[in-house]
C-alpha cells in the first residue's frame, strides 16, 4: 500500500486552512464516529464540513472544564454530566474526573467498582496511579499491596518511594534502589521524603546518604528536597541549610567555632549554591578562606561545581578547574575509584575540555576522564552492528553525544603506529555503530567516517493484516476522538499507554494510524519508539507541503529548513501553544509576531497568530532576518530563534571552536537539543524533498566563534 506522504501534493483549499480550531474538531467528528465503530479509516480525508457536537460530545467537553475549575460545586456538576454521557465512547473520562475531583474522601470499594467497571483501560491505570498515592499518604499499605500489584504505567517516582518503603516494612533489603530513587526525585514529594526520613531513623540508608541528597539537591536547586533531607538528620540542620541556601557567601564567610564535619559538609553546600551565581567569586573562596576546612573528597568535589558552573558560563578558566578537581581526586584515591558526582557535572567538564580551543591532549584527556566516570559508561565496540546502532549506545546517551566524542578523544590520543591501532578501531567501531543512528551525532560520525549520506532502505510495507487490529484499538479510537474534541493533553496520554507493550510493527502501524487521521506529533512520536527499524517518512512527514514551500521560497529559505525547524518547534500542530505563550506552527511569541508583521507590512491582529499561513509566513519571515543576522548561520540563527539572538550572540563569543564542539557547549539544555534536531532534521527533509544535498558538516561551517573584524553591525532590534 502506497504511503499517503509519499504522494504528490494537492494543495489545500485556503479557506481550509483558515478553519477555526472549533470548525477543525467539528468537521473531523464523522470521521472519528466511524472510527469508533470499528470502520477503517486509513484512506478516509478529513472532512471540512462542519458538524454541530452532540450532546454528549458537549457534555464530554464541559467535564473536562469543570475538572479543571474551582467550582464549590464541582463534585455536583461532574456527577450531573456523568449522566449525560452514558454509553459515549469517552464516559469513562467523565467518570475518571468525577471521582478523581473527590479522591480524598473516597474508599477502597469505590476504587474497585470503578476498576471493574473500566477494565484494562488508561483512565483505570490512571486512577490507580492516583489512588496509589493517596494509599500511601494514608499509609493503607494493605490496600496499597493490591493496587500496586495491578498497576502498569508503573512509572511514578512517589509510588516507587512508597513501594520500597512497603517492601522494607516486608524486611527485604531496599537500601540500593531506596538510595537511587531518593537521589533521583525532582523535587520534595510525600512518598520518597517518608521513604528517606523512615530508612534513615532505621539505619537502612545513613546520614551520608542524607548529605549526598542534599548535594545533589544544591546542585540542582530543588531546595525543598535539600531540606526534606536535612530535616531527617535534625531540624536545626534544615534551619543551617535554609540559611546556606539564602547566602551561601555570607555563609561561607561565617567564623567557625568548632571544626565539625558536619560543618565542613554544610560549607560544601555552599560552595555549590555559591559556584551556581559566581564560579569565579567562588573559586577565589576556597582557594583563600574555606579550601583548607576540606577533606580531599570534598575539595575535589567543590572544584567540580565551580568547574560545572564556569563551563555553562563560558569561562575560559573552566578546563582549568575541572582539571583541578580531578587532580585533588586522583591524589586521594587508588586509579579506577571514580567520584560520585553526578552525570551533569562530568557533562559539563566534557564541555569545558571541547571549548579550549585547539587540539591538545590535555584537552582530550579532560574530555575522556569526565565521560569515563559517567555511570554505565562502557561502550559496546562490536565493528559492525547487528543489532542496530542503539547497541552501542548508554541507556541514558540515546543520542550517542558521549560516544562520539568518547571517540573523537580515542582517536586524538592514540600513539601514532602499530602502538595507536587499538585505539583507533575501537574508536572506529564506535563511529560505526553511531552513523546509523538517524540524529546529529550519527550524521557526524557518518561523515567523519567518509560515508556518503543516505536516507535508510524503506521498510517492508504494513500489511492489513497488521495495521486493521491496531487500527481497531479502544484505546487509540478514543485518543482520536479526544484529538478531536479538542482535549489534546488527554488524548496525548490514552495513546501512549495503548502503546505500551506493542512491538516493533505494531508501533508501525499505530504511526501510520496516527499519520494517516493527520496527528502528526503522534504520527512522528509513536515512529520513534521502533528504535533501530526506521519509516523515515512517518519520523519526517510532509504535511502542508505546497504552503511550506511557497513560505521559504518567498523568503529565499530553502524548504528543508522551514521542515526541519517546524517538526521540532510544533511536530505541525497548527494550534500548538508552549508554556511561554510561544503559538502556531512555527512558535511564535506574540511579540515577536507583531514586530515582524510590522516590518513585512502585514495588517495583523492578535487572533491572526494560529492562522497557518500568517503564522508561516511570519515565522519564514523571521527566521530570515535571523539568518542574514547571523551571516548565514543555522546553528548561530536556530540558537536565536530558540533562546533569543541576544543570547546566540553572546554564546559565539569567546574562543574559536569546532562547529560541533560549539553546539555541545551551548549552556541551555533545550536549546542545545533544539539546535542539533533542527540541523539534522534539515539535512533528512533535503533528502526526502529530492534538493541538493547539503551535509550537517557543510550546514555547520568549519567553525563558530565571534563576528569576524569589519563585519556589519548586529541587528539589535531583532526580538
Amino acid at each position: 500500500m502506497a504511503n499517503p506522504n509519499l504522494q504528490l501534493y494537492s494543495p489545500t483549499p485556503r479557506v481550509t486552512l483558515r478553519l477555526t480550531r472549533r470548525a477543525r474538531i467539528l468537521g473531523s467528528l464523522v470521521l472519528a464516529a466511524l472510527a469508533l465503530a470499528g470502520m477503517p479509516t486509513s484512506h478516509a480525508q478529513t472532512s471540512t464540513a462542519a458538524s454541530p457536537l452532540s450532546d454528549a460530545d458537549s457534555a464530554v467537553v464541559q467535564a473536562r472544564d469543570v475538572f479543571g475549575s474551582r467550582d464549590k460545586n464541582q463534585a455536583a456538576r461532574l456527577a450531573q454530566l456523568q449522566q449525560a454521557v452514558a454509553g459515549h465512547p469517552l464516559a469513562a473520562w467523565v467518570d475518571y474526573w468525577a471521582l478523581r475531583s473527590r479522591l480524598g474522601e473516597a474508599q477502597q470499594p469505590e476504587l474497585t467498582a470503578f476498576s471493574k467497571r473500566w477494565p484494562s483501560t488508561y483512565v483505570e491505570d490512571r486512577l490507580r496511579n492516583d489512588w496509589l498515592l493517596e494509599l500511601g499518604r494514608r499509609q493503607d499499605w494493605d490496600n496499597f499491596r493490591t493496587e500496586r500489584a495491578l498497576f502498569r504505567m508503573n512509572d511514578d517516582r512517589d509510588v516507587q518511594c512508597y513501594t520500597l518503603l512497603l517492601q522494607h516494612r516486608d524486611g527485604l533489603d531496599v537500601r540500593d534502589a531506596a538510595r537511587s530513587a531518593w537521589h533521583s526525585q525532582r523535587s520534595a514529594s510525600d512518598g520518597c521524603t517518608l521513604m528517606g526520613q523512615t530508612l534513615v531513623r532505621a539505619k537502612v540508608l545513613s546520614q551520608a546518604d542524607a548529605w549526598q541528597e542534599m548535594r545533589f539537591s544544591a546542585e540542582s536547586n530543588r531546595k525543598s528536597a535539600a531540606l526534606a533531607a536535612a530535616e531527617v538528620i535534625s531540624p536545626a540542620l534544615e534551619k543551617m541549610v535554609a540559611s546556606l541556601w539564602a547566602n551561601p557567601t555570607r555563609f561561607l564567610a561565617r567564623r567557625l567555632s568548632t571544626g565539625t564535619l558536619r560543618a565542613h559538609d554544610l560549607d560544601l553546600l555552599a560552595v555549590i549554591r555559591g559556584a551556581a551565581s559566581d564560579p569565579e567569586a567562588t573559586a577565589d573562596l576556597i582557594e583563600k578562606r574555606v579550601g583548607t576546612r576540606f577533606s580531599a573528597e570534598q575539595l575535589a568535589t567543590a572544584w567540580a561545581h565551580v568547574a560545572k558552573n564556569a563551563a555553562i558560563k563560558h569561562d575560559p578558566d573552566a578546563a582549568e578547574y575541572a582539571r583541578r578537581a580531578w587532580q585533588v581526586w586522583d591524589r586521594a584515591h587508588k586509579a579506577g575509584v571514580q567520584p560520585p558526582w553526578s552525570e551533569d557535572v562530568l557533562s559539563w567538564h566534557v564541555r569545558a575540555g571541547l571549548r579550549e580551543s585547539g587540539n591538545n591532549n590535555q584537552r582530550w584527556r579532560l574530555v575522556l576522564r569526565a565521560i569515563d566516570a559517567m555511570p554505565d559508561s562502557a561502550l559496546q565496540a562490536a565493528s559492525s552492528r547487528p543489532q542496530g546502532w542503539s547497541a552501542a549506545l548508554r541507556p541514558d546517551d540515546r543520542d550517542g553525544t558521549w560516544v562520539y566524542w568518547k571517540a573523537r578523544g580515542t582517536l586524538a590520543l592514540a600513539p601514532s603506529g602499530l602502538r595507536g591501532d587499538e585505539q583507533r578501531n575501537a574508536a572506529q567501531a564506535w563511529l560505526t555503530a553511531l552513523s546509523a543512528h538517524p540524529g546529529f551525532y550519527g550524521q557526524l560520525a557518518g561523515a567523519d567516517l567518509k560515508l556518503p549520506f543516505s536516507l535508510p532502505a524503506a521498510l517492508a510495507p504494513l500489511t492489513e493484516a497488521e495495521r486493521s487490529p491496531v487500527s481497531a484499538l479502544p484505546g487509540l479510537n478514543r485518543a482520536l476522538l479526544l484529538f478531536k474534541l479538542g482535549l489534546r493533553s488527554e488524548a496525548v496520554r490514552e495513546w501512549n499507554y495503548t502503546l505500551i507493550g506493542m512491538n516493533t510493527r505494531q508501533l508501525l502501524a499505530a504511526a501510520q494510524l496516527a499519520c494517516d487521521n493527520a496527528v502528526w506529533d503522534r504520527c512522528i512520536n509513536t515512529s520513534e519508539r521502533t528504535d533501530g527499524d526506521i519509516d523515515i517518512v512517518q519520523r519526517f512527514p510532509l504535511p502542508l507541503r505546497g504552503h511550506l514551500v511557497d513560505a521559504a521560497t518567498s523568503e529565499n529559505l530553502e524548504p528543508a529548513v522551514l521542515f526541519g525547524l517546524i517538526r521540532q518547534e510544533s511536530r505541525f500542530i497548527m494550534d500548538a501553544r508552549s508554556h511561554v505563550g510561544a503559538s502556531g506552527l512555527m512558535q511564535l511569541m506574540p511579540a515577536t509576531a507583531r514586530w515582524t508583521a510590522k516590518k513585512i507590512g502585514l495588517d495583523y491582529k492578535r487572533d491572526m497568530i494560529n492562522d497557518p499561513e500568517v503564522n508561516l509566513r511570519l515565522g519564514s519571515a523571521y527566521l530570515r532576518r535571523l539568518l542574514d543576522d547571523f551571516d548565514g548561520s543555522l546553528a548561530l540563527a536556530a540558537a536565536a530563534y530558540n533562546a533569543g539572538p541576544g543570547r546566540s550572540r553572546r554564546w559565539r563569543e569567546g574562543p574559536v571552536l569546532e562547529s560541533a564542539a560549539w553546539v555541545e557547549t551551548i549552556p541551555f539544555n533545550e536549546t542545545r537539543d533544539y539546535v542539533k534536531k533542527v540541523l539534522s532534521n534539515t539535512v533528512t527533509y533535503n533528502a526526502l524533498l529530492g534538493e541538493p544535498l547539503k551535509t550537517l558538516p557543510a550546514r555547520l561551517g568549519p567553525t563558530i566563534g565571534p563576528r569576524a573584524p569589519g563585519a556589519r553591525e548586529p541587528d539589535e532590534e531583532l526580538p
